[in-house]
């Protein structure tokens, strides 16, 4: 036991002094067992492999500060435990901004499908309406979009309240017989925008 630990101790001076060779050696032992340990809470294998080599890394850069280590394997494990939990943090912080990311495109990408489609829906009522036959128009248009009852937009017109109940009652079905046949292409055209 004595010797192992007077080998590791010689290990760590001669990487300290700059010895490649020797730092081959301790990385050849470490860097399995710190990218296991690692793994094993990543569950991540790249990130593991990554964490392991940036950690030996560290050890190489110490220099002379190696020397002061009395016992390396503790070290080393605190080493690639405090290293791994920043790595943890840094994963969870990505997930969530990706988990965001999605939940906001997918937001996005619903609040653009309903702004194309009440655009295509709003275009095809007004060519509906340029349709309209001008008295059936300009009934739709008062009774409609300005809110005038029957009797209110007959007097208007000089017309009788029935005549005018005849003419929305038209409009409205020329209106719902466009946007039936133009709902699908409304469709098909706020997918297509949203996707090609």
């Amino acid at each position: 036991m004595q010797g192992k630990h007077s080998d590791k101790a010689t290990l760590l001076h001669r990487v300290a002094a700059g010895d490649e060779l020797a730092f081959r050696e301790l990385y050849d032992c470490y860097y399995p067992r710190t990218k296991a340990f690692a793994f094993r809470i990543l569950h991540e294998q790249d990130d593991a492999e990554e964490l392991a080599q940036e950690a030996l890394l560290e050890v190489w850069q110490m220099g002379d500060r190696l020397t002061t280590i009395r016992d390396f394997d503790p070290f080393m494990k605190t080493l690639a435990k405090r290293r791994t939990i920043d790595a943890w943090r840094r994963l969870q912080l990505k997930r969530a901004a990706e988990r965001e990311a999605r939940v906001g495109w997918k937001e996005y990408s619903e609040a653009t499908t309903e702004v194309v489609l009440l655009n295509e829906t709003k275009r095809i009522i007004e060519d509906a309406i340029e349709r309209l036959p001008p008295q059936q128009r300009t009934v739709y248009q008062l009774c409609q979009q300005q809110g005038l009852k029957y009797d209110e937009a007959a007097q208007q017109l000089d017309i009788a309240p029935a005549t005018v109940q005849t003419h929305m009652k038209l409009a409205l079905k020329f209106m719902r017989a466009q946007l039936r046949q133009h709902v699908e292409l409304a469709v098909w055209f706020a997918t297509f925008w949203l996707f090609f």
